[in-house]
């Protein structure tokens, strides 16, 4: 028995028993890591210096894309050190800071995928109101309001989740500090307030799901109803690459935190854990420059000219 007052440290899941295997995750971990860093730098780079790309859905995309490399930088150097130094220790404020900082940017990104939905949703179905409803002062408006919440609601599960006494030593069963793994090791009756905060952010996540669901069932109807096949064409390329991260995201991580304890197992709750917090921070850049044709042109201008300058 232990309480949270003696503990010093965690210990994280290891990726792997023996060397070779330590070396070959943290060989993977640092190809996904540098694609993220790469594929977010150059969609940031590029929003930022193309002024043609300084619309409301590629300043929220510049957002998405910033949420992407704090939520992968957060979890990756940590686990790349473990399987490189053949180690499993965090210290308690480490742990503390990883999982603030892993429900900010998670959060943060949701909340910007529903803006985005949102965006495509006036874009689509409501065009003479765009400039309206999306104007500069509006998408700094919400920008800041994705931001703020994220902080907001990732201080009240920290220090909530912190606050507990735990009594079931420091082992974690993940590779960074998430909070479902502590609260496994807290005391039988005090998890039930975080479990409470977690259950209203379900709520919360699940109204989101529904809206966003119900706008694309418009955004189709109304994508549908265009006349010109290069129009749905343009349509749909800037609905579906938003579709598919969306969808990704959403369902790894309700599945690794919703899924039945009876399936549960170190090694699914491992690779549920890598879907959603490193693989779409990777991913995300490529499905958004392969379908978003100006995105692409400003990506590849943004190189050449990198390129012709050395």
């Amino acid at each position: 028995m232990s309480n949270s007052s003696s503990i010093r440290h965690f210990l994280l899941l290891a990726l792997a028993d023996t060397r070779q295997l330590q070396l070959l995750h943290f060989c993977l971990l640092l190809g996904i890591s540098l694609a993220a860093l790469l594929g977010n730098g150059l969609i940031i780079s590029a929003i930022a210096c193309d002024h043609h790309l300084h619309t409301p859905m590629f300043f929220f995309l510049l957002n998405l894309a910033l949420a992407d490399l704090g939520s992968i930088c957060t979890t990756v150097p940590k686990a790349m050190h473990n399987s490189l130094w053949d180690t499993r220790n965090i210290s308690y404020k480490g742990c503390a800071a990883q999982v603030f900082l892993t429900v900010f940017f998670i959060a943060a990104e949701f909340s910007f995928l529903t803006i985005m939905c949102y965006d495509r949703y006036v874009s689509i179905c409501k065009p003479l109101h765009y400039g309206t409803l999306l104007g500069s002062r509006a998408c700094t408006h919400m920008a800041a309001a994705a931001w703020a919440s994220g902080f907001l609601y990732s201080l009240l599960h920290t220090a909530n989740t912190f606050s507990l006494p735990l009594c079931h030593g420091n082992a974690l069963g993940q590779f960074f500090c998430e909070i479902p793994q502590i609260l496994k090791l807290s005391c039988s009756k005090s998890y039930l307030r975080e479990f409470g905060l977690l259950v209203v952010s379900i709520s919360l996540s699940f109204v989101f799901f529904v809206v966003i669901v119900s706008s694309y069932v418009q955004i189709f109807r109304a994508v549908l109803r265009i006349p010109s096949e290069q129009g749905r064409h343009k349509a749909f390329s800037t609905c579906l690459p938003h579709l598919v991260v969306l969808s990704l995201f959403l369902s790894t991580a309700t599945f690794a935190h919703l899924k039945p304890s009876s399936i549960s197992s170190s090694s699914l709750d491992l690779t549920l854990s890598v879907l959603y917090s490193v693989v779409p921070p990777a991913l995300n850049p490529l499905i958004y420059s392969l379908r978003n044709q100006e995105l692409k042109v400003s990506v590849r201008r943004l190189m050449t000219g990198c390129f012709q300058k050395h």
